[in-house]
Order: C-alpha cells, then sequence, then structure tokens
C-alpha cells in the first residue's frame, strides 16, 4: 500500500520530523475544506513550509486543493486503514482536543468507571516511590496524548504505571469508537510491581481494551522485542535524578528512531538547582522540552510533594539517545538515595567524588550542576555504593 507521509518526507527535508507531515494529513482528514493558513497554525509552520508539504501531499493524491484543502477518497480511506480512524466519534473529538476547561463534562461517566476502578487497584508500596493520582489525573494524560496526536493507530508504552494511565487510554478509545471498531492503538505496560501487572491485565480482559502488560525490573535493559518499537511513553518515575534519567533512557530504547515523538514524564516540583540538573539530563539525551505544565497531576495523600506534580512534554530528536543502556546499578529509589553513600567517578579525569549526605556532595544534581572539582566536566559514572544507615 502506498505509504502518502514516506513519499512526501522523500521530496522535503523537514527539520520537524515526519510526525508533522502526518499531523497536516490528519486536518484536513478531520476539517475538510481546512486553509493552508489555518493548517500552518495548527502544525506550528511557516506557511511556506505548510504549503510545501501540502502541495507533497497534493502529488502523492491523498489531498486535493478545493475550497480549501481535503482528503481524496483515497487519502481518507488510506487514513481509516492505517491510523484505524474510519469509526470516529468526531464530535467528542473535536471536544476534546479543543475543550482545555469543560471537558469533565463529556467524560464524566468514563471517570466514574475509572474512579471505581482505582478505588480497587493495590495500594501503593513506597519503597518504591508509588503515589496515588486520582482517576481524572489519569484521563487527564489520555487526552494530553490524544491532543498530542499521539494515541489514535499509535504504538504507546507505559514505563511504570501504577497510576493505570494504559486503562484511562483504553477507556479513552472506547468513547471516541464506540462500536469497538478500533483496532491500531497497542498500548503495553511495564512494571516490577507484579499486583499491578495482574491488575491491569485482569481489567483489559474483562473490558476488552488493547493492553499488553509485562513484568520487568526497569534496573535490566529492555526485552529486544520492545526496542525501536513505540510511538510514544508515559512515566512518572521515582522522584530522584537517577530515577528520571534511567525511566526516561529505558522508555528512549523503546521509542522508534524518528525525530518529534513525544513522552511525557510527570515529575515533581523541584528546586532550580534541581530543575537546572534535570534540563542538563534532557539535553545530554537529546530531548526537546515541547512544554512544562505545572500542577498537572494531583495525587492522593501525597503530601511530601504537596499533592501535586508537573507534566513535561519532551520530544525526541537526531540526538536522542539513552543515558543508561546496560543494566543499571546506582540508587534508584528516595529512601535508597538517602540513606547510601555513593562514589562517582569523573569520566574525564578520573577522579572520585564520594555523594550522599556524608559525602563531599549531598546530591548528584549537585554535582552535575557544579562540575568535576579538578576538570570540571559533568559526566561521572558509579562505581561504588554502601549503606549508612545507623551510622
Amino acid at each position: 500500500m502506498k505509504n502518502y507521509i514516506q513519499e512526501a518526507s522523500k521530496q522535503i527535508n523537514l527539520q520537524e520530523g515526519t510526525t508533522v507531515i502526518e499531523q497536516l494529513l490528519l486536518e484536513c482528514y478531520l476539517y475538510p475544506g481546512i486553509s493552508t493558513k489555518e493548517l500552518a497554525r495548527k502544525t506550528l509552520l511557516p506557511i511556506p513550509v505548510a504549503a510545501a508539504i501540502k502541495k507533497e501531499l497534493i502529488k502523492s493524491g491523498a489531498l486535493i486543493q478545493a475550497k480549501g484543502v481535503s482528503c481524496t477518497r483515497e487519502g481518507a480511506d488510506w487514513i481509516d486503514q492505517t491510523w484505524g480512524y474510519g469509526k470516529l466519534n468526531r464530535a467528542l473529538h473535536h471536544e476534546l482536543i479543543t475543550n482545555d476547561e469543560d471537558w469533565t463534562a463529556n467524560m464524566h461517566d468514563v471517570i466514574s468507571e475509572l474512579e471505581q476502578l482505582f478505588s480497587q487497584r493495590p495500594q501503593v508500596n513506597v519503597q518504591i516511590d508509588q503515589s496515588k493520582c486520582t482517576a481524572e489525573t489519569s484521563l487527564r494524560r489520555a487526552i494530553l496524548c490524544l491532543k498530542q496526536h499521539a494515541l489514535i493507530g499509535k504504538r504507546i508504552l507505559c514505563v511504570g504505571d501504577d497510576d493505570l494511565v494504559s486503562v484511562s487510554i483504553g477507556l479513552l478509545l472506547k468513547r471516541l469508537f464506540p462500536d469497538h471498531a478500533h483496532a491500531g492503538t497497542v498500548i503495553e505496560v511495564l512494571d516490577i510491581d507484579e499486583r499491578f501487572v495482574d491488575y491491569i491485565q485482569k481489567i483489559s480482559e474483562r473490558l476488552e481494551l488493547p493492553i499488553r502488560c509485562r513484568l520487568h525490573d526497569l534496573r535490566e535493559p529492555l526485552p529486544a522485542d520492545l526496542e525501536d518499537a513505540f510511538d510514544c511513553f508515559f512515566t512518572d518515575p521515582p522522584y530522584t535524578l537517577q530515577g528520571m534519567c534511567l525511566f526516561l533512557s529505558r522508555g528512549i530504547s523503546a521509542l522508534k528512531k524518528r525525530k518529534g515523538l513525544p513522552i511525557f514524564l510527570s515529575f515533581a516540583h523541584k528546586s532550580p538547582e534541581f530543575m537546572l540538573a534535570m534540563q542538563r539530563e534532557f539535553v545530554r539525551m537529546g530531548l526537546s522540552v515541547n512544554a512544562v505544565l505545572p500542577r498537572f497531576n494531583a495525587y492522593e495523600g501525597a503530601e511530601m510533594i504537596a499533592n501535586r506534580s508537573q507534566m513535561f512534554v519532551l520530544r525526541t530528536t537526531e540526538q536522542s539517545v539513552p543515558e543508561y543502556s546496560e543494566r543499571f546499578t546506582d540508587a534508584l529509589y528516595t529512601g535508597e538515595v538517602k540513606r547510601t553513600l555513593r562514589t562517582y567517578r569523573c569520566k574525564n579525569c578520573g577522579d572520585d567524588i564520594y555523594v550522599g549526605m556524608q559525602g563531599n556532595v549531598p546530591t548528584i544534581e549537585q554535582l552535575k550542576n557544579q562540575g568535576c572539582g579538578s576538570c570540571g566536566q559533568d559526566t561521572f559514572e558509579m562505581v561504588n555504593k554502601q549503606s549508612t544507615t545507623g551510622s
């Protein structure tokens, strides 16, 4: 079958990658008769660039220009078959995409169903930094994925899922495709907690949701069949710099090798020093920050983070690479980090620095911000750790 996206991308070397071509074609499908100016606005492209993409899609037979831009019959059929949009509830889709304030009114039945499911989920294990986000938050994440054009017809990975985002995505799909005709989206869950893996799997089977679950310790590299396979991923990692880097690294390994793929990272609001260290890691892994949404996530009983956390929408680039690809041996969870003294070695000059409350530097984020005392470089590897409990 002809691939309109690949044909257009061969003719136009876009810095934004092929994801923006997909979005432009989809806008023409959803809103027949759309103007070139509006296409440029929706895709955040200069008008000449949007016009050039439109021209190539017209040449390929996907679009037609007549009182605005629309899909041809062949182009619309291709979207229906390739991405699974054929039975979409367009009115609901439009409302969720455009309404930032009152979306809960259209989704109250889904929220009610989620609240019932959330009330029966396993208790959180604070030793691995689990916390309970609200049902509304979980669904808000799914709708954000929809707004980023990363849900319908995509392969989605949840890197840890005690927040049941996979279930929220599945229930959102059922509302968007009420006759259950949609089969294009695949959701995969990786989690170390067998209780959540079993619970999500049972929900998926009972409600016929497109979710597959796998028990996996993210300290270990990803299974080979999950590498280079996904269009986006969600993660709400341990609120340590090491936890964030590890979970992002595993997700990056799972993503297809394409520019512009979205990453949905939930993380606590932190100090300016910690945020600087986070941004250094984003740059180190070749990720761009597309959006930061403060207070996006609400949690039950998470007083340590004031019951709220922020959402980062990151995007891949040509330089995207995981910081960790082998087995992870550093301290990971909050309690583990607090009670260990770790020895980090500068990758440039080989000097050792002790990190921890009894070390030379209290935290790894502070060490990375200030750099090695001998050479000033900011890349280190952990070479030893020891418990300081009771000392």
